[in-house]
């Protein structure tokens, strides 16, 4: 999961208004690429890595040998059982096209209901262009999700703008962050 979420993380690093934030969460950190990535580029934030229980010694040595270990910590959970945890900002990373609709609405609500008025949700993908003619990436990837998983798919920036809308999210945007991935950003 490293290797996927290194170019992603950085871009994120570089390209969201960190400054206007204090603390953030990634939902299925795995190792913890993207907790360590952000918080390297922005030492004034406090981070967070949630996922299932099993990942928290591969997360915990991991961000020890990043030099982390003061600012990053690990939360364990189920995003599907759990709340999900509180945070200036949430992160979901190559999360929501493994679920199929109503999981995936589920897993938006859930996200703003944890966040402060003001906090904001980062959604990355492989997302498919609007149009979809461009991103063979994620019409591929949307492919292998239908074959791999019992409902989930990729999606376009338009339909995670929409879900995150009807969740409650304003001022949605979406970002691409080099390659095939894009970002998409609401508001609370």
């Amino acid at each position: 999961m490293s290797g996927g979420s290194a170019a992603p993380a950085r871009a994120i690093a570089e390209k969201f208004p960190w400054s206007q934030y204090e603390s953030f969460v990634d939902v299925g950190a795995a190792q913890g690429m993207l907790p360590a990535t952000v918080a390297r580029a922005h030492p004034h934030l406090l981070g967070a890595g949630f996922d299932l229980p099993a990942v928290k010694p591969i997360f915990e040595s991991y961000i020890a040998r990043q030099g982390l270990s003061e600012r990053v910590r690990f939360l364990a959970g189920d995003f599907f059982r759990d709340p999900m945890p509180s945070a200036d900002v949430i992160v979901m990373g190559r999360i929501l096209h493994d679920w199929d609709l109503a999981q995936k609405r589920m897993l938006l609500a859930k996200a703003y209901q944890a966040l402060p008025k003001g906090g904001a949700l980062i959604v990355y993908d492989s997302m498919i262009d609007d149009e979809r003619r461009e991103n063979a990436h994620g019409l591929l990837m949307s492919l292998n999700m239908l074959i791999e998983t019992p409902g989930g798919f990729d999606y376009t920036g338009a339909d995670c703008k929409a879900w995150m809308r009807e969740a409650g999210f304003s001022s949605v945007r979406v970002e691409p962050l080099g390659g095939p991935q894009s970002m998409a950003v609401g508001v609370k």
